[in-house]
């Protein structure tokens, strides 16, 4: 069996599989309703399977004495609401925000979920001096080095050299650590499903495969 495998985003995905080039079109968010129709114009039917769920983690250098915020003061960070650590009970220091390029299903995702707080008539935008870096990778290296910076990653990205922050969705409610365990029972609240797109119901070596990825093996890989 030959197999091709292209990364490029969500959204490549997605278009690949509206032009019927691919069998199977991995993404991060739900595909559109108009896009589905576009699809189905193409004589392509797409298929959704939820294979996965993922944490989108707030993350600071480990020096940085915040260790909770609410969705709000995350909002207000990111918009440029707050500019100083001084703001939040830290230190004075001017906040330096990191976040994923604007192609980025990751930056849309995090742009509509917490800087407009799922508002869809919020028209919120990122701060203009906020650094956009291309890769999740970038991101985490950056924040591991400067003292200042905040920026966002999935679960699977994090690493020791940073710290993650507990998000509370207000301030009535408790603050939540990211991990497998709150993102899979969905206490913790930046946390979206991982999507595989078939064209059409699967069969053949399509089905075995996704029929693996549910399987035991595969999901410790998820894991």
């Amino acid at each position: 069996v030959s197999i091709s495998v292209t990364g490029g985003g969500s959204g490549t995905g997605i278009a690949a599989m509206i032009n019927d080039t691919v069998d199977i079109a991995n993404a991060s968010r739900r595909m559109k309703e108009k896009e589905i129709s576009n699809a189905k114009e193409n004589g392509v039917t797409p298929v959704e399977f939820v294979i996965a769920r993922d944490g989108i983690a707030v993350i600071v250098n480990p020096e940085n004495p915040i260790d909770q915020l609410t969705m709000q003061q995350v909002s207000d960070i990111f918009s440029g609401k707050v500019t100083n650590w001084s703001q939040l009970g830290g230190e004075h220091r001017p906040i330096v925000r990191l976040s994923r390029e604007v192609n980025s299903v990751t930056h849309i995702y995090f742009l509509e979920a917490v800087v407009r707080m799922g508002n869809k008539k919020d028209d919120t935008l990122f701060a203009p001096s906020t650094l956009l870096l291309p890769s999740s990778e970038g991101i985490t290296a950056e924040i591991s080095q400067n003292p200042n910076a905040i920026g966002y990653d999935g679960l699977g990205y994090v690493t020791e050299e940073v710290k993650t922050i507990a998000v509370a969705p207000d301030n009535y409610s408790q603050y939540i650590s990211p991990s497998i365990e709150t993102v899979i029972d969905n206490s913790y609240p930046i946390s979206r499903a991982l999507y595989m797109y078939s064209s059409g119901e699967p069969t053949g070596h399509i089905k075995e495969y996704i029929d693996w990825i549910f399987g035991t093996d595969a999901q410790a890989i998820v894991k």
